[in-house]
């Protein structure tokens, strides 16, 4: 399978808010009530914020035959704000494609380490992938309070 990996545009924008809703409302629930997982996924509502994620910050889209399967980007540099895969497309090699090449980005901007908060469905899949949990930490999001951790890792 050859996935392919882009700059995100203003276009893509549709697919990528699909792709986020439908992935937060499927594969999240092993860890999060519904209640929380409503308003997570009602992110993908908010389309000024993501166009405003596509042209500003370094945001990229992985491809399967012209079909964007998972996306993820950067803030200041050095910050993992976001990187989803669709949930049909779980464990086939797309998340750890697009942190490869995020890491790379990071890199290249000469940042000796990159960070995330990420949920507690992604901690293992970070782990894997030699991230350090800094902490664990609740955090308030549209009024509900959501268990994640901060990780990082020395580039």
């Amino acid at each position: 399978m050859n996935i392919d990996i882009r700059q995100a545009t203003a276009k893509d924008l549709a697919d990528i808010t699909s792709l986020f809703r439908d992935t937060v409302s499927t594969i999240n629930t092993k860890h999060y009530n519904a209640k929380q997982i409503t308003v997570w996924a009602s992110g993908s509502d908010e389309t000024e914020t993501w166009l405003e994620r596509i042209s500003d910050l370094y945001f990229i889209v992985a491809e399967i035959d012209a079909v964007i399967v998972g996306f993820a980007y950067l803030k200041k540099g050095y910050y993992l704000d976001g990187l989803f895969v669709h949930k049909d497309y779980q464990r086939q090699g797309i998340a750890s494609s697009l942190l490869r090449t995020i890491e790379s980005q990071v890199i290249a901007e000469e940042f000796p380490e990159i960070r995330s908060d990420v949920s507690k469905t992604a901690l293992p899949f970070f782990e894997n992938k030699y991230y350090d949990i800094v902490k664990k930490q609740k955090k308030s999001f549209k009024g509900l309070v959501f268990e994640n951790y901060i990780v990082k890792k020395i580039l």
